[in-house]
């Protein structure tokens, strides 16, 4: 049944592959074939722009423009800044939530917890009108502003965790002087490293992967990510239609940094989530 599984999960990759390394005119030729049709690496070559404008429309290509690496980079800020910014501020939020005593805390955790049951796309409209209205259209600043702050499950997340520190380690830091921020940044934030590591992973391939909301508020390539830039594959060549060579090969270029990512930290992830209590 393992084997079924996997072979089912893995099947997909393997056709992008296949077709990422076939060219557009044998592709329909072969379309039931799982070994690359007529191989070619012109689909690559069309991502990293190494091939002239005559040259991508004479392999099925557009002929757009098309810039990976400001695509490249401009994915790696928006992701780094949003996984930087709401891991802190998720830390800070969840510390709070599962350490200082104040009054209607557990009412307020509760609450906040029902914004994981609204639709992410009913946020969309009211976020790209305040996006608008602050001048931030087109900009790497606007994609990142409505996740950089936290969200519930981050906060939930660590603060499942905090919750096992035990007290007295806490207690005994009090008694010697420090004081809670003291406390949290010298203390907690190290003991933590591990969940915090795994929201840090988690975040960043969610910023990484999300396409919706830039495609919202990125109209041209000085803010436009890579999940975004895919759609430049898709625009009709004179000859074969869609360059589904080149679209394959860059969602491929795409995907691969975070299935890395994935797997060299796979272990500490599952690991940090049985521990937290996560179901």
């Amino acid at each position: 049944m393992m084997i079924i599984l996997l072979a089912i999960t893995l099947f997909p990759f393997l056709w992008i592959l296949r077709t990422a390394l076939s060219s557009n005119d044998a592709l329909y030729a072969e379309a039931a074939s799982l070994v690359p049709a007529d191989f070619s690496l012109g689909g690559f070559e069309r991502v990293f722009g190494m091939q002239s404008t005559e040259e991508a429309i004479a392999q099925g290509g557009s002929g757009a423009s098309i810039d990976f690496w400001r695509y490249l980079i401009n994915t790696i800020v928006v992701a780094t800044g949003i996984t930087a910014c709401q891991v802190f501020f998720s830390a800070m939020a969840a510390y709070a939530f599962s350490r200082l005593h104040w009054r209607g805390r557990n009412l307020v955790f509760s609450v906040f917890l029902l914004s994981l049951m609204v639709p992410i796309i009913f946020t969309l409209l009211p976020n790209f009108l305040l996006i608008r209205d602050l001048g931030l259209i087109d900009t790497l600043l606007g994609i990142m502003l409505p996740n950089m702050f936290m969200t519930p499950f981050a906060i939930f997340f660590l603060r499942q965790f905090f919750l096992n520190v035990p007290v007295e380690v806490e207690e005994a830091a009090l008694l010697d002087g420090a004081g809670k921020i003291r406390v949290f940044f010298t203390l907690i934030i190290p003991m933590s490293a591990g969940p915090i590591a795994t929201v840090a992973i988690l975040t960043y391939i969610t910023a990484w992967n999300d396409y919706m909301w830039p495609l919202m508020v990125s109209y041209t390539d000085a803010s436009r990510v890579l999940t975004v830039a895919l759609g430049n594959f898709t625009e009709q060549s004179p000859q074969t239609g869609p360059d589904w060579a080149g679209l394959m090969a860059a969602t491929l270029v795409a995907a691969l940094p975070m299935l890395l990512l994935f797997m060299a930290f796979a272990r500490r992830i599952v690991s940090s989530i049985g521990f937290s209590g996560i179901k």
